[in-house]
């Protein structure tokens, strides 16, 4: 039998953010609860990444993740594994994949949810369908 949570006891947790914009923008409607899930998985693992220097000749931060990996921790075959990573790439725009060949997994790159730059060269997010911050 489990026991309580009692005072602070969640910090020995650690969680992961899920955008709300994946969950209440129009652009996202289409996509599955566990490409947001996925997508997630892959925003926390950019500051992995980014404390182990991984960035190509241009700056952009990547991050390797399997496909094995990813049915692994969302707990899906293979096969849907790959259906997601698509989801994401295809659908979403979310991420780009890049192939290393030699059978080298694929380098993955997470994008932003910033959507557009404004004329004032102010960035605007994507926060629901009539607000931008």
């Amino acid at each position: 039998m489990r026991d309580y949570i009692y005072d602070l006891e969640t910090e020995q947790y650690s969680f992961l953010r899920i955008p709300k914009i994946l969950l209440q923008h129009e652009d996202f409607q289409r996509l599955s609860l566990d490409a947001m899930l996925l997508y997630s998985l892959l925003l926390d693992r950019v500051g992995i990444s980014i404390k182990n220097g991984w960035k190509d000749e241009y700056g952009r931060v990547y991050i390797i993740f399997t496909v094995d990996e990813a049915a692994r921790i969302l707990k899906r075959s293979k096969r849907r594994a790959i259906q997601v990573l698509q989801e994401l790439e295809r659908k979403a725009d979310l991420i780009e994949r890049k192939k290393q060949g030699l059978c080298k997994p694929n380098l993955i790159y997470v994008k932003s949810l910033i959507r557009t730059v404004d004329k004032s060269g102010k960035a605007q997010f994507l926060n629901c369908a009539f607000e931008t911050s």
